[in-house]
């Protein structure tokens, strides 16, 4: 096994509306380190934002970015298409808190607080989250701190 790999750095996402969804991870504690343009990759406009609290990141891309993606663009008025991206997840101190804050600030509910066992052969644990559809569209969990 490499030891390559030694953390998380960034997840990407192509924003339907960008200026929403930059304004929307404000909320959620990112702010912008750097934007950059490629008219090469018809890209007009591209953030990487940065979690006050924590080393992640995210980048953020304008819709008409013509990046190597999953899937099929989608189109005005499309039905959601499901893709390989199936949630972000961020721990936090309140799934409850967390979920009540992202809709106040334009996210749509998907699943307020609850309690999950996970359980496998050896030992069951006990987690704690919610979920939310960001502005985006992305599947978002807040996850109550827990070790697996």
């Amino acid at each position: 096994m490499s030891n390559n790999i030694i953390g998380f750095h960034h997840f990407a996402i192509k924003a339907q509306d960008f200026e929403r969804t930059v304004q929307f991870y404000e909320t959620l504690n990112f702010e912008v380190v750097h934007s950059w343009s490629l008219p090469e990759f018809n890209l007009e406009k591209c953030v990487m934002m940065k979690n006050k609290a924590f080393d992640c990141h995210i980048e953020i891309c304008d819709s008409n970015a013509n990046f190597p993606t999953q899937g099929r663009r989608r189109k005005q008025g499309d039905p959601y298409v499901e893709n390989s991206l199936l949630h972000i997840c961020f721990t936090v101190i309140d799934a409850k808190k967390a979920y009540e804050e992202a809709i106040e600030n334009g996210a749509k509910p998907l699943s307020a607080k609850e309690t999950l066992e996970l359980r496998n052969l050896q030992k069951a644990t006990t987690v704690s989250n919610s979920l939310v559809y960001s502005p985006n569209g992305e599947v978002i969990e807040f996850l109550e701190a827990v070790v697996f």
